[in-house]
């Protein structure tokens, strides 16, 4: 039987969303989920990004997600992460903010809203930690 390998999981998917906008889940082991977003994360194109958290913080135990990608990210995306972030809190679900791009990481800076998240320089650091 092959073992599943998140972080192998990872790249691949990150190397997909990397050309453009996007977002995709993968388990990452353990009742974790990775969600990966790449592109611009404003009102106009934030709804699969919010979709997919939503479906993922039920039913896993931690859902790390991956910024790494993101190339903007306005009020609408900050919003839709701090929603995540109260239904997570509200589930007894753990979130997790990984490879957080520099335009998401300046819009956390400068609204205070960094302290809200456990963030991680990488997802294998913020998957590693609970597997």
């Amino acid at each position: 039987m092959k073992s599943y390998d998140p972080i192998t999981s990872a790249r691949a998917a990150a190397a997909v969303l990397q050309g453009g906008p996007g977002t995709e889940l993968s388990p990452g082991g353990a009742g974790v989920l990775v969600c990966r977003i790449a592109g611009d994360l404003d009102i106009e194109s934030l709804e699969p990004a919010k979709e997919a958290l939503d479906s993922g913080l039920r039913g896993n135990r931690l859902v790390v997600v991956d910024l790494e990608h993101v190339t903007f990210c306005d009020s609408s995306g900050l919003n839709m992460l701090l929603v995540a972030r109260a239904s997570a809190l509200a589930t007894g679900t753990g979130l997790r903010l990984a490879a957080v791009s520099q335009p998401v990481k300046r819009l956390l800076e400068i609204t205070g809203a960094a302290t809200a998240f456990d963030l991680y320089a990488t997802v294998r650091e913020a998957v590693e930690e609970v597997c």
